[in-house]
């Protein structure tokens, strides 16, 4: 059995596939992945033996410049990506008995399996984004003030033509270009009826959050089994447990002074600090001996050893510290970010900033909780509840899909 795995966008949407490709293989799967071809989704990829396929741009190369993305770099990338998917994808599911595709909005993944003649699966992380009744688009479920039914419609049908604006004329001329027919609703084509949710039940509850009709599989974990640094053990074994501060792939344009802010609220609260570098290149404020940056880490280990989780809300980081039992604190700076904060919030395992910009004094505020002796409680008390065993679930389920 040969199947293929198609996703583009930051680690978050990368990590989940190698942990669902591992996982096929392990039940004897052929899996070819095609994703981003940013150095550090290579490294990830060939730690578990499953070469990357270069799809599209690099991430870095879209996101981590000194401006964020413009609209005219969205229509830019929008196109190149729905071209990439046609040539790359194509030739990488020759020969494939399936095709799973996540990440963003993946248009011409499906018009690839509708060509060869192979089921296609869509894959979200989050039900953030997908039509609903209950919820306009871009809107945190729970907020106050919902529209009524009428103008839901009218704000999901303008969602969708914002969709056709960006994919709509590059999909349908490759399509045309292959023989296939035009698509009048690229969002709805893309989503299909029955998209898989890989996230935990706990943490994303899926009933009655959209129309479609969801197929949960848990989140997909990739096992990382790598130790920490000789370094980084003495520093974690020199004193108290560290708050660990860390924002992955966010360039943080909107905020370029968190690592400071955040190292100051820290120390405000006695605690040391863990500063991961990522993409927004944190570095230290001074030589004080109770900070110490660390780079690509096992946080699966790591996060079991620190005092709280200061991040941005990414669906992995937000799941791996829940496993982990570590207090949360979620700094959300886009998209589906601010829901997991709502959610990290709601559980009571940790705290929710308002805003993606802290100061001192507010990020202050915020660690008091998720600091608090009652939050690490129910952050472990929480963490037994969560699902490990989705990319296991998934890949059973993929393989039953290509054999059918």
């Amino acid at each position: 059995m040969r199947v293929v795995l198609s996703t583009w966008g930051s680690r978050g949407d990368v990590e989940p596939v190698a942990g669902l490709a591992v996982r096929l293989r392990e039940l004897g799967a052929e899996v070819r992945v095609c994703a981003p071809p940013d150095q550090e989704f290579a490294a990830l990829l060939d730690r578990v033996g499953v070469p990357l396929v270069p799809l599209g741009p690099t991430v870095r190369s879209v996101v981590g410049g000194e401006r964020p993305p413009t609209t005219e770099d969205a229509f830019r990338l929008a196109a190149e990506l729905v071209a990439a998917r046609f040539d790359t994808l194509t030739a990488a599911a020759e020969g494939c008995d399936a095709l799973l595709a996540t990440g963003l909005m993946p248009a011409g993944a499906r018009s690839v399996a509708e060509k060869l003649g192979i089921p296609y699966v869509l894959a979200v992380f989050h039900t953030f984004g997908l039509p609903s009744r209950r919820f306009p688009p871009g809107r945190r479920p729970g907020l106050p003030s919902a529209p009524e039914e009428t103008d839901l419609k009218v704000l999901w049908r303008q969602d969708a033509e914002r969709v056709d604006a960006l994919y709509g004329g590059a999909l349908n001329r490759h399509r045309a270009a292959i023989g296939l027919p035009p698509v009048d609703n690229v969002r709805d084509h893309v989503l299909t009826d029955r998209p898989w949710l890989a996230a935990d039940p706990v943490l994303a509850p899926w009933q009655g959050m959209t129309e479609l009709d969801l197929v949960p599989t848990g989140p997909w974990i990739l096992p990382d089994e790598r130790p920490l640094a000789e370094e980084l053990e003495a520093f974690l074994d020199a004193g108290a447990p560290p708050v660990y501060v860390g924002f992955g792939s966010m360039a943080l344009h909107t905020s370029p002074d968190l690592g400071r802010v955040a190292i100051e609220a820290v120390r405000a609260q006695g605690r040391r600090v863990l500063l991961a570098r990522g993409w927004a290149g944190l570095s230290l404020i001074d030589d004080r001996d109770d900070c110490f940056v660390v780079g690509d880490v096992n946080h699966q280990a790591l996060f079991r050893r620190v005092a709280a989780v200061v991040h941005h809300g990414g669906a992995g980081t937000t799941t791996t510290a829940a496993v982990a039992g570590a207090p949360q604190l979620v700094v959300p700076q886009i998209a589906d970010q601010p829901y997991w904060a709502g959610r990290v919030a709601a559980l009571g395992i940790g705290a929710a900033h308002d805003g993606p910009a802290p100061t001192v004094e507010s990020l202050s505020a915020a660690l008091r909780t998720a600091l608090a002796p009652a939050t690490r409680a129910r952050a472990t008390t929480v963490a037994a509840r969560i699902r490990t065993d989705g990319a296991a679930v998934a890949a059973r389920l993929l393989l039953d899909t290509a054999a059918r």
